[in-house]
């Protein structure tokens, strides 16, 4: 039986042209999908893929307006009985948050697989296609199920709750915390690393169509409760504390988060530093905080989003749900 694939394209760096092959800039999503996979057509990957073009666009212009797109374009292809795979190609500055978010509003029945390329298609080295045809792989195996959205980078499969990417440059810019890959890859071979974990295949929430405004506050030394206070607004719904260490900030801005906390404004306490848990410490009851644990600022961000699209809106339920990521 040949194993059948939708692929959606948002752009990116994997369908990036640079004009020339040591080129130091680039212009992401030049390549439209159809032109794209007649030229991973002849890889002989063993699978029939068929494309639908959702965006065409650097990574860093993702928000609402694609994401409401892209989430029904993947929900009726996993309603189809003849596909066997979803492919995401996306841009890999923002390719975590949309993977996560992905991952927390789509049933684990099938695979759906988020990839991503450093080099544009034209460069030495171009990493997009090794990394397209492990996709295909990856997306082809049954045993894919089961596992939420991954992500597929530099040989290496990753958890959307775990991915990220930690360097700006090169092909193995992304890993995992505080799981590493959850397999190993190559477009001959996979070895996955335990069993699946969504055994319910459930989605873990209904999908929103207008996430509310949550703000990510970065903290650093000296930062004062008036530079916060000017990063809030009336439409503001959550607070992120990209914290310094484990979550940590200047008293005087603790002071002004605990305030919003008691008004009713969910405030997470997340880090800043790039692996590491945030566990709750004593004074996050009086306060009000939530403790991110595993998360960091911007996953941390689409899952309050999520919580708060979805009512719920207590501080101890909140942190049940980061307790579980």
């Amino acid at each position: 039986m040949t194993t059948k694939i939708t692929v959606l394209a948002t752009g990116g760096t994997i369908a990036g042209i640079a004009g020339s092959a040591i080129a130091p800039e680039y212009r992401a999503g030049e390549i439209g999908i159809d032109e794209y996979l007649e030229q991973v057509g002849g890889l002989g990957l063993g699978a029939q893929l068929s494309g639908r073009q959702i965006a065409n666009i650097d990574s860093a212009e993702i928000g609402q307006q694609v994401w409401n797109v892209l989430h029904p374009a993947i929900v009726a292809a996993l309603a189809d009985d003849q596909c066997h795979g979803v492919i995401v190609t996306h841009g890999t500055d923002t390719l975590e948050e949309t993977a996560f978010l992905l991952d927390l509003t789509l049933p684990a029945t099938k695979p759906v697989v988020v990839v991503g390329a450093m080099r544009p298609s034209d460069a030495v080295g171009y990493d997009g296609l090794r990394n397209f045809a492990n996709a295909v792989r990856v997306a082809g195996d049954g045993d894919a199920s089961g596992r939420g959205v991954l992500v597929v980078m530099g040989d290496r499969v990753f958890a959307a709750r775990d991915v990220r990417k930690y360097r700006t440059r090169g092909a193995e810019a992304f890993r995992g915390f505080p799981r590493e890959s959850v397999g190993l890859v190559t477009p001959a071979s996979l070895e996955w690393f335990g069993a699946p974990w969504r055994q319910d295949g459930a989605a873990c929430f209904e999908w929103a169509g207008n996430l509310p405004e949550v703000t990510i506050i970065y903290a650093y030394a000296g930062l004062s409760a008036a530079a916060v206070e000017r990063q809030l607004g009336d439409t503001t719904r959550g607070i992120v504390l990209a914290g310094v260490g484990e979550g940590n900030m200047p008293d005087a801005v603790r002071q002004m988060l605990a305030a919003q906390a008691q008004r009713g404004v969910p405030v997470i306490r997340a880090s800043r530093v790039d692996e590491g848990l945030v566990d709750r410490e004593a004074e996050d009851t009086a306060n009000g905080f939530i403790a991110a644990r595993a998360l960091n600022p911007q996953k941390s961000r689409i899952l309050l989003q999520l919580l708060l699209a979805n009512g719920v809106t207590d501080p101890v339920d909140i942190q049940d749900y980061f307790d579980r990521r």
